[in-house]
């Protein structure tokens, strides 16, 4: 579970290293359709990770319980990074990932399923090219740790 957590918790890091918007232009939040779209977001992706025959092994001993926690720690993580009204408690990506031995093959897997989930939500360009430069930029503390 812990890759997806930095993967969707990648999805809108880059609210954070990209230039400020001015006061009038919405909030990348906003413009990717609020709470309910990050969660709607975060449920397709957790789908597509959760059975893949390559992941599935980093969600092995998760209950549902844990699964549900996981779910909304995600959800409030973008929320966060994408400048929304919500509150993160969770780990930093690289204690997330320490000894999980994620290959590139994997972030690759990761990646592609993102981006069939931001295809599938229809999610506009420019915040598109936002969540996936965001991704990129925490392989580093994802991917051999």
């Amino acid at each position: 579970m812990k890759l997806t957590h930095s993967l969707l918790a990648a999805l809108l890091a880059t609210a954070l290293t990209t230039p400020a918007l001015s006061e009038e232009s919405p909030t990348l939040y906003k413009r990717l359709g609020g709470y309910d779209a990050l969660a709607a977001v975060t449920d397709d992706f957790l789908g597509r990770l959760l059975p893949d025959p390559k992941l599935g092994r980093f969600f092995v001993g998760h209950s549902s319980d844990s699964l549900n926690r996981i779910r909304g720690e995600i959800i409030d993580f973008l929320c966060v990074v994408s400048k929304g009204p919500c509150s993160y408690s969770g780990r930093d990506m690289k204690k997330a990932h320490g000894g999980l031995k994620i290959t590139d093959e994997d972030w690759d897997i990761s990646v592609k399923a993102l981006s069939t989930t931001l295809d599938k939500f229809k999610v506009p360009a420019v915040e598109r090219k936002e969540v996936l430069t965001a991704v990129s930029g925490l392989k580093g503390d994802i991917v051999g740790r």
